[in-house]
């Protein structure tokens, strides 16, 4: 089988992926500064597949270094772009630091493909989106004015992409812009690891749950939906990272329809706040404590993806339900209370 680079490898979503990659046969290349995110993800991977992937505890954005590891491993032929910072209220505090990390890190890996056959599956975002006109949203829905510097690296790295394999025949090119991805794999071995408070909803409720935090706060009850909180598209991580090999497999079989597509990976269904506090409630047996506080400032009211291009495209489908993600999350918390990881 092939081998695969996965940038952002030891982090949430990219970690997932590499399990699903392995499991499918692929030998994977992992490349993670561990900025986000911890060496001993390397270690889950390896007890749930029973194969460590290689590592490099390397930077994307220093250019000479991606140029050597591209040069080094000739026989990569497909690249996952995780890699990125992604809190959304830093971003607005250290947008430089945002535009830099973000995208220094994705010109280099272009760079160091120039003139070199790959295929590319980038991690982008639902946030392009902003608040759509029409839900489900589709991939033809106009892209708005990003609400933060973060979202607008999503806008601008989609533009360089497109870009980038309008010119360049041996870019082969997938955009997938994701929903809201939860869970935790069901071994309980590897889920999400936020750092401090988390900015997420689903981390956040289970660390209530455990006593991290104190009561979850409902932000918004008077919203245009059916029980006045915000609706998203929630997704469980382990159909997201599959949706990442049915996209490879895309490119593999050479069924694109052109050097660069766009895909939405969700469930196409939204859930709101206060039925994912219920769902938890009800998967779990564990009762939380929440309250209803005032609307929180940028907040989109309501989202979830129209993904018929992707199921019958991609020949992919989410098939895990919302309790399954609340259920794995709890058993991931109740892991990482176990066994802290440093």
């Amino acid at each position: 089988m092939s081998k695969i680079l996965v940038t952002g490898g030891t982090g949430y979503i990219g970690s997932h992926t590499v399990v699903e990659l392995q499991n499918a046969g692929y030998e994977v290349v992992i490349v993670d500064n561990l900025d986000n995110s911890s060496i001993e993800i390397l270690d889950q991977i390896t007890k749930i597949t029973g194969k460590k992937p290689q590592f490099y505890n390397l930077d994307l954005c220093d250019e000479a270094k991606v140029v050597e590891l591209i040069e080094n491993n000739p026989d990569i032929t497909g690249v996952i772009h995780f890699a990125a910072h992604k809190a959304v209220g830093e971003s607005v505090a250290k947008p430089l630091k945002y535009y830099r990390n973000n995208f220094f890190s994705l010109i280099n890996l272009l760079t160091a493909y120039t003139g070199k056959d790959v295929n590319f599956v980038f991690s982008s975002s639902c946030t392009v989106y902003g608040q759509p006109d029409k839900l489900p949203v589709t991939e033809e829905a106009p892209v708005k004015k990003a609400e933060s510097p973060y979202g607008n690296t999503k806008q601008i790295a989609e533009e360089i992409l497109a870009e980038a394999a309008s010119v360049n025949p041996n870019y082969h090119i997938i955009s997938l812009r994701y929903f809201n991805p939860v869970g935790a794999h069901d071994s309980a071995l590897i889920g999400e690891l936020p750092i401090g408070v988390p900015q997420n909803l689903v981390p956040f409720i289970t660390q209530s749950a455990i006593g991290k935090r104190g009561p979850i706060t409902v932000f918004g009850s008077d919203y245009n939906t059916p029980d006045g909180s915000c609706i998203r598209d929630y997704i469980h991580v382990v159909d997201l990272a599959k949706a990442h090999i049915a996209a490879l497999k895309r490119q593999e079989e050479n069924k694109m329809s052109g050097n660069f597509e766009i895909f939405n990976v969700g469930t196409g269904k939204g859930s709101s706040v206060l039925e994912v506090i219920k769902a938890f409630e009800e998967s779990t047996g564990v009762k939380l404590d929440y309250k209803i506080g005032p609307r929180r400032p940028g907040d989109v009211e309501q989202v979830w993806g129209d993904v018929s291009k992707a199921e019958t495209e991609l020949n992919w489908k989410a098939e895990l339900g919302l309790e399954d993600m609340m259920r794995s999350a709890w058993a991931w918390e109740q892991y990482i209370k176990d066994h802290p990881f440093s």
